[in-house]
This record gives structure tokens, C-alpha cells and sequence, in this order.
């Protein structure tokens, strides 16, 4: 059987650390900067684990399962 093809969507996405952890961008960082405080805009531009079920999902998305 074949391996599976990891989701080129997931891997532009997503990143994972030597440990397994699973990292992303937080959501909300885009558009309507002029309105959030610095200490906002700052947490939003940082990268953050995961936690929880969606990291099986990605895990599987990404063929690391």
C-alpha cells in the first residue's frame, strides 16, 4: 500500500516541532489591526500549540500517522 500524500494546504499551515507539538497562528490577525491594542496584535502574530482533537486530524492530514 501506498504512503499516504500529505495536504499541501496543511504544511504551508502548520508546523511540527522535534517533540510532536503541533503549531499554528491564531485566527484574527489579518484585518482591522487599527482597532486591536498592541498587546493584542503581538499575541495574535505568535505562533501557538495546538491542543485537543484537531491534532489528530492535522497529524493524519499531514501523513505523520
Amino acid at each position: 500500500m501506498p504512503k499516504q500524500k500529505p495536504c499541501k494546504s496543511l504544511v504551508k499551515r502548520v508546523r511540527v516541532t522535534r517533540t510532536g507539538k503541533v503549531m499554528a497562528k491564531g485566527a484574527g490577525g489579518r484585518h482591522k489591526r487599527v482597532r486591536k491594542s498592541p498587546v493584542q496584535k503581538r499575541r495574535l502574530s505568535k505562533i501557538r500549540p495546538l491542543e485537543g482533537a484537531a491534532v489528530k486530524q492535522i497529524r493524519l492530514g499531514l501523513g505523520l500517522i
